[in-house]
């Protein structure tokens, strides 16, 4: 059997950082490890249609949370009243003081909690999955994307046997670690059982320590000149 490792996890530090980033030891790391997964999933449960793709957790003297998001004027409200009752709330909930911010994602359609997002509910619908994956890769590939590979496993279409389908465009080289990959899970709840949804974008190449090489070798240049 193949050893599979998670595409986001393997590449933290390389083409993606830390989706939280705080220090603490011993029972405080546990106790605020704990906090962040709640954090989390209270936003994204209180914000279903607001096309939440990450959220990020600062811990200072106060708390930042980095909400990425598709739709920010959902999480936004009128005249900033919804932020404000967010971090109300999370203040009430989790204790400390807290700080929401929001960052609005230029292109949604090639982000994969987004296009996982959107193939969910078109199953919860009852569209045909097929369609509903080859219309988002569709999208995701006009968008900028350079491959996705689009994984539908569970009950498909209220079979007796449970399978997976997979759909792939364009290329997705997993084992590359340079290769900026990104994965998100979704689970479309029918009245058959659950379908699971996994989508992996490859959107380039990413070489930052060349990049640096180059940028320090030309002001070196520079200044001897």
């Amino acid at each position: 059997m193949g050893q599979k490792v998670n595409p986001n996890g393997i590449r933290i530090g390389i083409t993606h950082s830390w989706a939280s980033t705080w220090f603490a030891k011993g029972k405080k790391y546990r106790e605020l490890f704990i906090q962040d997964v709640k954090i989390r999933r209270y936003i994204t449960e209180r914000m279903k249609d607001a096309g939440i793709c990450q959220i990020d957790i600062d811990r200072n003297k106060k708390t930042t949370v980095v909400i990425h998001s598709s739709k920010p004027g959902v999480i936004i409200g009128k005249q900033g009243a919804a932020i404000e009752d967010l971090r109300k709330d999370l203040e009430r909930r989790f204790g400390g003081s807290f700080e929401v911010n929001i960052q609005e994602i230029r292109s949604p359609d090639s982000e994969p909690a987004v296009i996982a997002e959107n193939i969910q509910g078109q199953i919860e619908r009852r569209m045909p999955y097929r369609r509903a994956a080859k219309m988002a890769m569709e999208k995701a590939m006009q968008a900028g994307a350079l491959g996705v590979k689009i994984t539908v496993s569970g009950r498909l279409n209220g079979a007796e046997i449970a399978r997976s389908d997979t759909f792939r465009e364009g290329n997705v080289p997993l084992q590359t670690l340079r290769a900026n990959i990104t994965m998100a899970t979704r689970h479309a709840v029918t009245t058959y059982g659950t379908i699971g949804v996994q989508v992996c974008v490859y959107k380039g190449m990413v070489f930052k320590k060349i990049q640096q090489i180059q940028s320090a070798t030309l002001t070196t240049k520079k200044s001897a000149e």
